[in-house]
């Protein structure tokens, strides 16, 4: 892990001494700088759990990613720096069918700092900006609404968001660590199934300082606290053209050949995590 070169890409400048401030700040700039996006999946580029193509990826080129390489990448920073750090899986909930979704459908990160666990997390889209502390029923107030950590059965935790009066379920998940490794079936899934979320539709997403900007193929959505516009997206070239103004992202180059096309014909169930 080249740490200066991280550091440069989040744009954080300060000390890197491992403390809860530390951890929200680096877990804000990252949010605010590095994009959520599905981009390698639609121009089908392979995505594989190699550290260091992922950095590769995220830091040199500027792109984004989804969680497997968002989160996994953003653990072995932490852990560089002296974070005491560990990846973990989670299950999504899925509200249309009211069920999470399968081991290892998300991946996320666990700090523990003076004896108690957070829960971070730079890979799941609109979420909360600061680490989560690990503590049962305790309402946390995050810049993006607020959470509450539930217990979900003897194994399991789960994070629940404020949605008007009721407490809508993210995802559950365990305290046990994982290897990047284990995550490797669920990436290929969500990058290949018909049924993953990731294959229905293109996008690339930003956290702001007020809201968020996300550019579909055929949308532009921008939220300024209570205020959304919307811009149509009629084409290709209009999407690399919002890609570029938006997220500096410059797409032109890439194109499918026949060895970097992957298929998967699986009909296991997903829920979406976005």
């Amino acid at each position: 892990m080249k740490t200066e070169r991280y550091l440069e890409r989040i744009e954080y400048r300060g000390n890197t001494q491992p403390t809860i401030g530390l951890l929200r700040a680096l877990q804000n700039n990252h949010l605010f700088r590095v994009p959520f996006e599905n981009l390698d999946i639609h121009y089908k580029m392979p995505i594989e759990l190699n550290l260091d193509d992922i950095f590769e990826k995220i830091v040199i080129r500027r792109r984004g990613g989804f969680c497997y390489e968002l989160n996994g990448i953003f653990h072995q920073f932490l852990d560089s720096i002296g974070f005491d750090v560990k990846m973990i899986s989670a299950r999504v909930f899925n509200q249309g069918q009211q069920s999470f979704s399968p081991e290892f459908d998300h991946m996320a990160i666990i700090a523990k700092i003076d004896s108690s666990d957070y829960l971070v997390d730079v890979g799941f889209g609109e979420f909360a900006l600061s680490p989560l502390r690990v503590e049962l029923n305790t309402v946390q107030i995050d810049e993006r609404g607020s959470f509450r950590i539930e217990g979900n059965d003897d194994s399991y935790y789960q994070v629940t968001k404020q949605v008007g009066e009721n407490w809508v379920p993210e995802y559950m998940f365990t305290l046990r660590k994982r290897d990047l490794s284990e995550f490797t079936e669920m990436c290929r899934y969500n990058q290949t199934s018909p049924l993953s979320h990731f294959t229905q539709n293109k996008f690339c997403s930003l956290a702001t300082e007020n809201g968020r900007i996300t550019v579909t193929a055929n949308k532009i959505k921008i939220s300024e606290g209570d205020r959304v516009t919307e811009l149509q997206v009629n084409n290709e070239e209009e999407f690399l053209n919002a890609l570029d103004k938006y997220f500096h992202i410059r797409l032109t180059n890439i194109a499918p050949t026949p060895s970097t096309i992957l298929h998967d014909h699986s009909n296991r169930p997903h829920a979406q995590s976005l």
